[in-house]
């Protein structure tokens, strides 16, 4: 993405009137691959973060060969946090720089409860499908994520990439997007996992986020 479309990705959050709240019960379906369609969000708080666990549900019906962006975090200068399905699978994380990569269960067009989980005192990463903790791995030990960036699903906000590219951007559905600013437990996961009621996501809670669509990105009733 180039400098001035970042700057302006960041201006929308702030200043647009189109900043709408509150996702509880509604399904945010991308129809069909794009490089303009994306919601952006504004989180609660500033994404200063030691230590975070993110979780979404997430369908989607295109190939595994093709390469996916699940959850994009960008401040001018780095992708701080872009969580990716790659061309060979795997799932992954970066966090300014070289990413880690994981072995998962398919994502396929039944949805799928998918968690992240990091924190910087050891490095300790592991993804969570269906409520089940992949093995973890250690990645970037004593990192910190930075704030003042900008949030977007939908596509990959990279200045290197001169804009937003169709072939890299998400088309299926994602609901019951979460995080908090720590490291939740197995059993607080497991619950999310199940539909039981926990602590809600003080960076991002769905029934509360505040968002902005772009392009052709539809909200429906959850069914």
């Amino acid at each position: 993405m180039s400098v001035s479309l970042f700057v302006g990705l960041s201006l929308s959050l702030a200043l647009s009137s189109a900043t709408q709240v509150g996702l509880s019960n509604k399904v945010l379906i991308f129809p069909y691959e794009t490089d303009f369609s994306f919601v952006a969000l504004i989180p609660q708080k500033e994404m200063s973060l030691k230590a975070f666990t993110l979780c979404m549900r997430v369908a989607t019906e295109l190939p595994e060969e093709r390469q996916i962006i699940l959850f994009a975090y960008r401040t001018a200068d780095y992708d701080e946090l872009n969580v990716w399905r790659e061309k060979d699978g795997r799932v992954s994380f970066y966090m300014s720089g070289d990413g880690t990569f994981f072995h998962l269960p398919p994502l396929t067009t039944f949805r799928t409860s998918l968690c992240l989980t990091w924190e910087s005192v050891t490095g300790l990463a592991a993804f969570w499908v269906e409520g089940k903790r992949s093995t973890y791995q250690v990645y970037k030990p004593g990192h910190s994520i930075q704030p003042k960036g900008s949030v977007i699903l939908g596509q990959d906000p990279d200045k290197h990439l001169g804009g937003l590219e169709a072939t890299q951007s998400f088309v299926g559905e994602v609901t019951d997007l979460n995080m908090w600013d720590h490291v939740l437990k197995r059993s607080q996961i497991q619950a999310w996992h199940y539909g039981h009621k926990i602590s809600s996501g003080n960076i991002f809670d769905w029934a509360t986020i505040q968002y902005e669509l772009n392009g052709n990105v539809m909200v429906v009733e959850e069914d």
